[in-house]
This record gives structure tokens, sequence and C-alpha cells, in this order.
């Protein structure tokens, strides 16, 4: 084969070096300082992004953008921005340049950039840049080529393994399937409020939206295959890889050291340093590999990929000959079956189209049809198929009026099946794909009538399409809040936070949760990310409700007691909202407060709350309680204090029994103390009447089941004397809010001693019924009446309607009327006392 060869006066130059070596900042430097130039790169993305910034410089009228699928062409264009594939070789211009030229030994694409290598030339200066990994092939196929090797501008480190949780902030974690690449950053989106997506089916609008987002530090992740490798410049710090495994279209294999280093090498751009290295999951890479990254030792490539560029379309037969041809250069190994070749070889086994295919133009445009690229990657028969439909349409003479066209009924309704952004990521993805086929279809010469209106249309249905898929991939991967939470947080300044009357708080215009008296509760809708994004809102609230919460703490200390309540199971609310729980104290009468763990407040202000909170828990409890308040303050003796203390032990009620000795110890004058003090000597209990009313009773009720650890049971209504005791309710507690325990019921200790008193009366008389009176103190039936009668000491006589009672025995706890000295047996009132059944 012949190798083009250039002349003395032409300069050729191989820019070699690893990533961030600025080799491409170089050549575009280098082609803008010609008065014409031309570059391929490997990716319409890159051409795009150089197109751009030459157009910065040149102007609009002076640079063209030539890919597959887009061409900007003005008429007095002098540099042209391409992709490899795409660049008019047939047109002179004083500098030519190929980036990353290693790509020669690329199994699908190498051979398009190895014939740009041998044959593509500038008139003044050609210009390769790449890999050193090509030197020593590059020196052989192109002996004239004056070489430069350039340093990274920055250091590469390994840094070992991290969990993904645990990965710093502007790191890229690299995965080699869409599959893989969507789950990493779903568990991103949970623990650190998102990332962003890359991956090589996106198109280049949302690819730079994403990566735009990145950029911009709404995100401070980036997951992405090893798509992120090639030239896309970003500000990430730490490269993690999730695999180094990766199906290459026909086998999964390794990445070799190079290819790790192509993707690693996007960490630390220009002079900041990078590091890269592997999640928890992938492993650890051997010393050699780690070495050759940081080093940038790597083997040289041993060949070039190569395909016969001059085709004969003399015949389909010729055209698949000419395709087959093997190389005869030292360094080049011939290219294994491309996707064009494959197409060719299934619509040359179609009989039509092998018919259609009778002269040199037909094979040229069945050549041209087969090129078009299968952006889907369905890897089935279908592209096939859809091409052979594009081939007869074009070689239907007459179709829709114009011969050799497509038809635009047919094309228009191929777009608008597309045209819908509705679906998900997957349909979306799959929708660009097909209309990149018709934009790339539609740049295809005279094959449609008024081309340019569908370049325009198909660039119009992708743009839309690359926006919403732009739209689902944030709204799935990235929770806007924490992200915007996390970048203002970072900057370390004051946030903007509003709290609305019903505690509703917002931080930078985002709702977070709520402020419930002191404690901050993270709104849970939306996905804040799990809990890491909760512990994002809940350090939103930290930096932003600091001048909130010394406000209140401020209120509360001013407020007087009514703005506080005590529930029944010992909550304290101010202003109806949860501020405090109690704890047991040192007695029973004293128990402590403590305000409700809040992250938001500082110690001093937790201490001020429990003061205050404190002096009303004392204020409330003495005002409840406030005769055995006043008894326990009275300045008391003996047994009249012994007492008291006793009736402070049981809150202010207990039965006869128990206070018998300090009964019988009791003088005059102490009865009569005790009796100033509301306390009641009854002949069931001794108590304090004022303690048996509904405020009392609830606090009561608080404090011993504070006491004894224990959910508060139910207080029974102020119309209840009497009730069934409810099964797992200690009779304890009972006793406790001034109730009797009995058997089955539980009796109110006031209305025992009416009970009593009326039953003692009746039974002076004999045995007695249970009359309407009786009953009625008692708040319940016969049966309950019958409960009661027998514990104060009656015995039931008798069964159904006619049951009567007597006095069974004498009970201790029974307070008989007073009297005097014995009576004599002799006297003459002897026989008055005596039993009228004994005369």
């Amino acid at each position: 084969m012949q190798i083009d060869s250039s002349s003395s006066r032409v300069r050729v130059t191989a820019i070699l070096g690893p990533t961030n070596t600025g080799k491409t900042h170089l050549a575009m430097e280098r082609l803008l300082g010609y008065q014409s130039g031309m570059i391929g790169f490997p990716l319409r993305l890159l051409a795009r992004e150089n197109y751009e910034r030459a157009v910065k410089v040149k102007g609009n009228g002076q640079v063209a953008l030539i890919t597959g699928e887009e061409k900007i062409v003005p008429a007095q264009a002098r540099y042209f921005i391409c992709t490899v594939e795409s660049m008019p070789i047939g047109r002179r211009t004083a500098f030519l340049g190929i980036d990353e030229v290693q790509m020669c030994a690329d199994g699908d694409r190498g051979h398009v950039f190895t014939d740009r290598l041998l044959h593509a030339r500038g008139e003044e200066e050609t210009m390769f840049m790449g890999a050193e990994t090509i030197r020593p092939l590059l020196r052989r196929l192109v002996p004239e080529a004056e070489f430069q090797s350039r340093r990274r501008f920055s250091t590469l480190r390994y840094s070992g393994q991290r969990r993904i949780t645990r990965l710093p902030p502007r790191s890229a974690v690299v995965a080699f399937s869409a599959a893989d690449v969507y789950a990493l950053a779903e568990l991103i989106r949970r623990q650190r409020g998102g990332a962003a997506v890359v991956l090589g089916a996106l198109s280049p609008r949302t690819r730079n939206a994403q990566v735009g987002m990145y950029q911009a530090g709404e995100v401070d992740y980036l997951v992405a295959t090893d798509a992120i490798g090639m030239g896309l410049n970003m500000d990430v710090d730490h490269v993690a890889f999730s695999s180094w495994r990766k199906f290459d279209g026909r086998i999964y294999r390794e990445l070799s050291a190079a290819e790790l280093a192509q993707t690693a090498g996007r960490a630390g751009r220009h002079m900041n340093d990078g590091t890269f290295g592997t999640t928890a999951e992938a492993g650890v890479f051997d010393a050699q590999t780690l070495e050759r990254i940081e080093n940038h030792r790597f083997e040289a490539l041993k060949s070039l990929f190569w395909r016969n560029p001059n085709l004969c379309f003399s015949s389909l037969k010729a055209l698949q000959k000419s395709l087959s041809l093997p190389p005869n250069e030292p360094g080049l190994l011939k290219a294994r079956e491309a996707d064009d070749e494959a197409a060719l070889m299934a619509l040359g086994g179609d009989e039509e189209i092998a018919g259609l295919a009778s002269t040199a133009e037909a094979v040229h445009l069945l050549w041209e049809v087969c090129r078009i690229p299968d952006f889907r990657k369905i890897m089935s028969g279908a592209h096939a198929r859809l091409l052979g439909r594009i081939y007869r349409h074009l070689m239907a003479a007459g179709t829709s009026g114009a011969g050799g066209r497509l038809p635009t009924d047919w094309f228009a309704a191929q777009a608008a099946r597309l045209d819908r952004a509705d679906g998900d990521i997957e349909t979306l993805v799959g929708r660009i794909a097909g209309i990149r086929i018709w934009t790339y279809v539609s740049f295809q010469g005279d094959w449609l009538d008024d081309a340019g209106h569908w370049q325009e249309r198909t660039r119009a249905i992708e743009d839309k399409l690359s926006d919403a898929l732009h739209d689902r991939l944030t709204q799935r991967f990235v929770d806007r809040r924490t992200a915007v939470l996390l970048s203002r947080m970072k900057d370390r300044g004051v946030l903007t936070t509003a709290v609305e009357s019903d505690g509703g708080v917002t931080v930078e215009g985002h709702f977070i949760g709520h402020l419930q008296g002191f404690r901050f509760v993270t709104d849970g809708s939306g996905g804040s990310g799990g809990d890491a994004g909760s512990k994002v809102l809940t350090g939103a609230a930290r930096r932003g409700l600091g001048r909130e919460i010394a406000d209140r703490v401020k209120r509360l200390e001013a407020d007087p007691d009514g703005a506080f309540h005590l529930s029944s199971q010992g909550r304290v609310f101010w202003r109806h909202e949860e501020v405090a729980r109690l704890m047991p104290g040192p007695d029973l009468l004293r128990p402590s407060v403590e305000p409700l763990s809040s992250e938001l407040l500082e110690t001093d202000q937790r201490e001020r709350l429990r003061n205050r909170l404190a002096a009303w828990l004392r204020s409330t409890v003495a005002e409840r309680l406030a005769p055995l308040a006043a008894a326990l303050a009275a300045p008391l003796d003996g047994a009249a204090r012994g007492l008291v203390f006793q009736l402070s032990e049981s809150l202010g009620s207990m039965s006869r029994r128990d206070a018998e000795k300090q009964l019988t110890a009791l003088d005059r004058a102490g009865r009569r103390a005790l009796r100033l003090l509301g306390i009641r000597i009854g002949r069931e209990s001794v108590f304090f009447p004022a303690l048996v009313k509904p405020a009392a009773v609830e606090m009561r009720a608080t404090l011993w089941a504070l006491q004894q650890r224990l959910k508060t049971p139910p207080v029974p209504a102020m119309a209840r004397v009497s009730l069934p005791m409810a099964n797992g309710v200690p009779k304890r507690f009972y006793a406790a809010i001034g109730y009797r325990p009995l058997k089955e019921l539980a009796v109110r200790v006031d209305m025992l001693e009416r009970l009593a008193a009326r039953a003692w009366i009746l039974s002076r008389s004999g045995p007695f019924a249970a009359d309407p009176e009786l009953l009625s103190l008692a708040g319940c039936g016969a049966d309950g009446m019958a409960e009661i009668l027998a514990a104060l000491g009656y015995r039931a006589n008798g069964s159904g309607g006619g049951v009567t009672f007597s006095l069974r025995r004498r009970r201790k706890n029974t307070v008989r009327p007073p009297r005097g000295p014995p009576a004599k047996t002799d006297s003459p009132f002897a026989k008055l006392r005596r039993p009228a059944h004994l005369s």
C-alpha cells in the first residue's frame, strides 16, 4: 500500500502525553493561529465544545461545525471543527489536527483514525494529539513526525478504597452499564442529595446539562460510564471505579491500565492534584497497575486497526471484496467487521436490494445508507431492515414526485412518532437514539426535499427530548432541596430562613420541615435523601434557626404560668407545643422536668428552659395539691405531723387501718389541727376531701405513674363514684387517686364514707335491704352494692330480691360512736340497752 508522505515544507508534529497536559488547548491555539484549519475530535460533544470556543475567537461566519448529525457551514468558513469520521478530507487547509490519535487501536472506530493518521495532512502543519502508547507505531508509520512529550500539569495519586457514602465532594464514580450507573446515582441521592449522570447514550445536550449541573455546584457527585474519559473538562477531584470490567460490544473484559488511566486522569484538572481509587465493593488494583497509572507508564500499542480506504463501487461484490483487503504495512491490523460492513452483508443478502444495486452509483448509495449509525444499539436485524427501507425509497424513482429521495410523508411520520416527551428515562433515551438516526439522514446530501427544514425539525425534536431526559434524570437522581442546601451551607454564610405561624420552616426558599417548640422535625415528603438527606435538613435548620430559637427561649422565660400545660402522661406544653417531659424526682411530690432533646438548643439555653419549667412545675403541683402542700408546711408536732407525712406519701388519702397507729397517738389538739387543715378522719379512710376533685385527681395520677415509670392509666370521670377496676391496672393506682380498691370495684373514698355512715344507721335497726338512697350513693347496681357492703363488714342474708344485710363482726377499722364508762348490769337502764330479741 502507498502511504502519503508530506513534502519537506509541511511540519508534522505529534504531541503526546497523559490527560491534563493541555494537548487539545495547544492544538486549538495552533489552528486558530493559521489562516485556515481543520481538526477532528473523537466525540460530537467535544467537537461542539471546541466549535463554540472557536466561534468566540473568530466569529460565526468563519467557523464550521461538521458531525454526522450536525452541519453548520458558513459560506466563508475557514476553520472546520469536526468529528473524525466527518472531516472533509478533500478540503485544503493550512493546519490539520487529529485528537486522541491512540484511538487508532480502537476495535470499532480505529480504522477511521488510522486512515486520518496516514492520509490527512494540513498544507503547513499537521498535529496529532494522543497518548504516549502510540509513539513507536506513529514513528514507524509517519517517520517525518516530530515528537513532543508533555507532562501532566497536576499529580494523580491512588487513595485506596472508600465506601460510596464516604466519597469526598467533587467525586466521579465510574460504572460500565446503565443499570449500575442508575443504581449508584440512586444511592448517592439518598445519602448525599444527588448526582449528575453521564452515559454514552445521552445526547450532547443532555450530557452538557448534567455536566453543567455538576460544574455549577448543584450536586457534588457525578456517576458516569467511561464516557467521561475522553475530553470532558470538569472540576473532578477524585475518580472512584465501582468496577474495572466492561462489555466492549463483544465480550466482558478487564480494562487495561492505559484505559483506566484515561478515565482516572479526569481527576485533578489543570494545576489541581487529583486522586483515584475504588469503591468498597470493587476490590483493589494490583501494585503494577497502580504504578503504571500514577507514573503514566504503559505498554506501547502493538498494532493499529486499518480498513482499505480505496473502495471499489463497480459492483456489490467488488465493494465487499475491497473492504476485505488486508493491510500490507507492518503494525497495521485489519479492522474487525464494523457495523456498516455488517449492514452491507445483511442488505446484500436481500435479493431485491442486490438487484437494485446494479450500478456503481447504486452501490455507492447503498454503502452510504449502510453507514447510517445504529444509535439505538439494538443488536438485532431491526436496524438493517430500517436501512433496507431507506434504500428502497431512495432507489424508487418518482416516489413523492422526486426520484431518488425519501418520501416526505414517510419521513415526517418517522419523526412525528418520536416527537413525544412523556415516558421514563429509558423511553426517552430510546427516542433520542431514534431521532438521531433521522437527524443523520437529514444531513445526507439530497436524500430529502427541503433538507434544511428537516434538519431543523429533527434537531428541535432531539432538543425537546434531551431537555425532558435531563429533567427526568434530575427528578430521579437529584434531591434539589438537599443539593441546594448543601451548596449554600458550604459557603458558610447566613442562610435565609423564615418560620411561618404554623411552625413551617423554609431555608433559601425550600420548605424543610416544622419547628415544634424547640425541636425541628424534618419534612418527609419529596424524598429527602433518607437519613443523610434528613441530616442535611437538620443541619440547615441548625444554621438558619439560631435567632428564632434564642427568641423563643426569651419568650418562654417571660411567659406567665398560664402559657404552660401538663398532660396526664407527664408531657409539658408551652403555647400548645410540647417542650419537655416530667421525670421522677427525689420524692413523689417533687418530680423533675427535662426539656426535650433538640440539636437546636445550646447548653445554656437548655438550662434556662429547665429552670423556668421547674419553677412552673413547683407552682402547679402546689396549686393542684394545695391542701396537702399547706399541711406539709404547717407547724405540726408528733402524731399529727406523722399522719400528714403518711398522707403525702399516699398523695392525700389512705385507709384508716394504715393510719391507726398515728390516730391512736393523736390528742384532741392534734385532731383539731388536722381538721382545720382540711383532713377528714372517717370510719374507713383518712383523706383530704379537696383532693378527690378532678384537677387534683389528674395530678395525683400523673405523679404516681411517673414515680412507677408507667404510662398513666385513664382517670375516672368525676361523676363516677364507683367503677370496675380495669384489667392490667394496678390496684395501687386507684388508691393513689383517692379510690378504695375492693374486689372488682373501686369506690371513691369520700363516697365510701357516706356509704359506711348510711349502712351503720340502717344496721342499728337490724338486717336491712339496699335501699335506693344507698344504691344512689354507690352509683352501682345490687351486685356492686353487695361487694361494697361486704368490704364494710356486712353479711348478705337470703337471695334474689329479698337480700338483706347485717353487721358481720366488729371491725378494727370501723369507728364506733363515743362510749362512756362501762354500764352496770344491774342498772335500771341496762334492760333498755339490751337487744329486743333478748328481752
